[in-house]
């Protein structure tokens, strides 16, 4: 079974790189990462990942709106948003608009992982 792609979507490297040290070291492959919501649109359709990690905050293109035209281009897109806390409006919303699951910073990797896994799954 190959490994399942993911795009990383976070306008901050630091978390970027978090994210994909996780993932690289339980198996997942990195295809692409992206520092806003345009940016994650585009990556989106050119590498279509198996998953998308995608930030709320962002530069150009929040997450939510993001989310929204992911899923209108596939209503199948498995996307987890990375929230912080006290953004719990905003979860609702990047739900209601097609993300699968969310995962809240500081991240710990056994809860980033299991999410995952139950996205895919």
């Amino acid at each position: 079974m190959s490994a399942k792609r993911v795009l990383i979507v976070d306008d901050a490297v630091v978390m970027r790189m978090m994210i994909k040290g996780i993932l690289n070291k339980n198996g997942y492959e990195v295809v692409g990462e992206a520092q806003n919501g345009l940016e994650a649109v585009e990556k989106y359709r050119a590498l279509t990942p198996d998953l998308v990690t995608m930030d709320m905050v962002m530069p150009e293109m929040d997450g939510i709106a993001a989310v929204k035209q992911i899923v209108a281009g596939d209503p199948n897109a498995r996307i987890i948003m990375c929230t912080s806390m006290g953004q719990q409006a905003l979860v609702v919303e990047a739900i209601q608009a097609g993300a699968k699951s969310f995962i809240t910073k500081p991240f710990q990797p056994p809860k980033i992982l299991e999410t995952i896994q139950k996205v895919l799954a």
